[in-house]
């Protein structure tokens, strides 16, 4: 397993990121790209990952479920 830290000029971009990661890889974004209009349904429908980067213990519960449903499907 490896961690994936991208540093991107706009939103639009994690869309390609998307495109060339493995299958595997699941894209975590903020919680604010969500509510982007077309790139935020295009994001939910691609199964992104939303934290709430406004509620610290939020992000951290969320990014916990993440992992234990990666590690309980072998992913």
């Amino acid at each position: 397993p490896y961690v994936v830290v991208s540093n991107h000029q706009s939103s639009l971009d994690l869309m390609g990121m998307m495109e060339v990661l493995p299958d595997r890889c699941v894209p975590i974004a903020k919680r604010e790209l969500l509510f982007m209009g077309s790139v935020g349904v295009a994001a939910w429908l691609g199964g992104i990952i939303f934290i709430d980067r406004q509620r610290p213990q939020s992000a951290i519960s969320t990014l916990d479920s993440a992992a234990n449903a990666l590690l309980a499907h072998d992913v």
